[in-house]
This record gives C-alpha cells, structure tokens and sequence, in this order.
C-alpha cells in the first residue's frame, strides 16, 4: 500500500462501489461475491450525496474468470462547465483473485438468511415528523370544540354579573314567544 504515491483517503469515509463485467449478473457464484462484497464495505445508509463528499472508489471487474479489485480516490478537477472534471488516482491495494472452490448454499436456505425479522425493520410512527433542525413534530386529530363552553379558570372579572344573566335568559324568552308576522296587502 505504501508503493502508491500520494495522498490516501479519509479513515472511515464510505465508497463508492463499481462492479462490471457481464459474470456480476449472469453466474450464481459471482452474485453471491458481489452480494458479500457490498455487506462488506457498505457504510452508513445516506439519502442525498455531495459531489464533494465523494472521495474513495472501489471498483470490481470480473474478465475471463478473474476478478480484479482496484481502490481509486477521486480528483475533482477544474473544467469549464459547472460539473467538474474527474480524475481517478490509485492508491491500492489492487488484487487480482481466482474464484475456485464454493460451496453455495441451496435457494431456499439464503432466502432465509436473506429474510429481516420484524422486529429489526423499524415501524412507521404514524403522525409523527421531524423538521429541518431534527426536533418532533406530531398532529393531533381532534373533535370541534364548542369555545363558549370551555372551562377556563374562575375569576371575578370574568364573571357574568347577575343583571346580564337575568338580561340573557328573558331576551331569549321573548325570542321564543314573538312569531314572525306576515303583511299581506
């Protein structure tokens, strides 16, 4: 590793993984390889990616039965256009490896190893987001409350006086009494 001249990539930062060859999507043995390759240098599980934040690239050929493992870190150079010019350095190790002896494991058992148990797949929380600065955000779904019924708390200022009381119920009374005329002429 130290043959290669230059500078290395940051310890822990996540790569970028390149698989070609046609062996990668047709021969069982070679799926299984890239299948534990990528369990292998997989990394935290990120949504969005900055072109900047991209340094390190593991890139995986499978030619005529080999399979050759090479480790690149990514130079963004200046161009004329906004994107920016890539230029791969190697900075190693490179392996050039055989698949010769495998003992795979029938269909039915890797479908169950391939299986998550439930209780490793988070659930959905339902009415339950977060904003942009990570704090809780939750809806509440509620009947329609009538405000005057309320209960607020008891003070005298905000007492009806008798006189209003007593004002409230007869106009009320007198509401219901009195039926609207109709003028007929």
């Amino acid at each position: 590793m130290y043959e290669f001249q230059g500078s290395k990539t940051v310890v822990g930062s996540k790569p970028c993984l390149i698989f070609s060859g046609d062996d990668f999507d047709q021969d069982v043995d070679h799926r299984r390889l890239k299948s534990l390759l990528i369990d292998f240098f997989r990394g935290p599980v990120v949504t969005q990616i900055r072109l900047a934040g991209l340094e390190h690239v593991i890139m995986v050929n499978a030619i005529d039965g080999k399979i050759f493992i090479r480790n690149y870190k990514i130079l963004l150079k200046k161009s004329g256009s906004r994107t920016p010019r890539i230029e791969l350095e190697e900075i190693g190790p490179s392996l050039d490896l055989v698949l010769r002896r495998t003992k795979v494991a029938s269909d039915d058992l890797y479908k169950i190893a391939l299986k998550v148990p439930k209780t490793a797949k988070p659930r959905k929380i339902k009415n339950l987001s977060h904003d942009p600065f990570g704090s809780k955000l939750g809806r509440i779904h509620m009947q329609k409350q009538d405000l005057q019924k309320l209960q607020t708390r008891k003070m005298k200022g905000l007492k009806r006086k008798k006189e209003e009381k007593i004002s409230n119920s007869t106009d009320a009374s007198k509401a219901k009494k009195s039926k609207p005329s109709s003028n007929v002429s």
